[in-house]
């Protein structure tokens, strides 16, 4: 059975469709990124704090991170656990349980390049992984501003991927074909068919290009795409996942306007059902590759990330 949990500004919360949302745990507290893994959940609360969870009922405080920039993201792979950081660093947690700075990542090529539109610091803003079928896999990280980095040696040195850092990446998103790499970005889709050497922007048949979530299916790929930052006019889109376009709007089951940006870690996939939380504090999801969508739940508080479960 599948299961969607959100984190928002007043905690967890599961998702059932036609009932009132069933809060968890972390009441009261700000939930900023939410991933499971084989052996349970993990989540960055308040921006500091790294927790850990076997299950939905069973929360505790893994280590608060108080001298470390925020933390923006979490990647659970066969290489541990990595979390990205304000001012565009890494973290790895080790057998101690500690948070420790992946060195390699702070002395990437272009790295002084990196910015963002309002001159405050970049961020590491996703994290993606995809077995290689030669030992460590390929780590990705998206950079706001700097483009897409990878590492080919389970983290320890990291070099930039063929994407233009201007392309605006908000979130890269690996492993749904041998080879393949999508971005969200300011200029619609970007997609690399060779592990992030080379890349393609993908616009035919958006109405804008400005998109922060994307999601794939066995089948499909799913995009939110707006006119930009202030998300007027967003709107859900898809496209068979090995195709190269046009896209195609989903309207069947959602509204004309989605009411703003659906944001990064906010549309997600298990392979089979899709998701997406609105801005406006509506859930909706989907079982026939984003075709046809449900309107799960409304009145939530701002959802900051949505996770998805069998």
């Amino acid at each position: 059975m599948t299961t969607l949990t959100t984190g928002t500004d007043h905690g967890l919360f599961e998702l059932r469709r036609g009932q009132p949302s069933a809060a968890i745990q972390l009441g009261g507290n700000t939930v900023d990124a939410l991933v499971a893994d084989d052996s349970g959940w993990w989540a960055v609360v308040e921006g500091w704090e790294l927790w850990r969870a076997p299950s939905h009922r069973r929360w505790w405080d893994l280590q608060a991170i108080a001298s470390s920039p925020r933390l923006t993201c979490l990647l659970p792979t066969p290489l541990g656990l990595f979390a990205g950081t304000a001012e565009g660093h890494l973290n790895r947690l080790g057998d101690d349980g500690r948070l420790d700075p992946v060195e390699g990542f702070d002395h990437v090529e272009g790295r002084a390049e990196w910015h963002t539109p309002s001159g405050g610091p970049p961020a590491t803003r996703t994290l993606s992984w995809a077995p290689d079928g030669d030992g460590d896999g390929r780590l990705y990280a998206g950079i706001h501003v700097g483009g897409i980095v990878l590492s080919t040696d389970g983290g320890q040195s990291w070099r930039p991927g063929g994407l233009d850092i201007h392309a605006d990446v908000h979130q890269v998103l690996a492993g749904t074909a041998p080879g393949r790499v999508l971005a969200a970005c300011a200029r619609g889709l970007a997609v690399s068919e060779d592990g992030g050497e080379t890349w393609r922007i993908d616009d035919e048949g958006l109405h804008a290009t400005y998109s922060r979530a994307v999601a794939a299916t066995a089948r499909s790929v799913v995009l939110c795409a707006s006119n930009g930052p202030d998300g007027k006019q967003a709107a859900i889109y898809r496209r068979p996942v090995d195709g190269n376009g046009p896209f195609e709007r989903c309207r069947e089951g959602l509204p004309e306007d989605l009411g703003g940006n659906v944001e990064t870690g906010c549309l997600v996939s298990d392979g089979e059902t899709l998701a997406f939380a609105a801005p406006n504090g509506q859930a909706y999801t989907s079982t026939d590759d984003g075709v046809t969508w449900t309107r799960l739940v409304e009145g939530l508080s701002k959802v900051r990330c949505l996770a998805i479960s069998g």
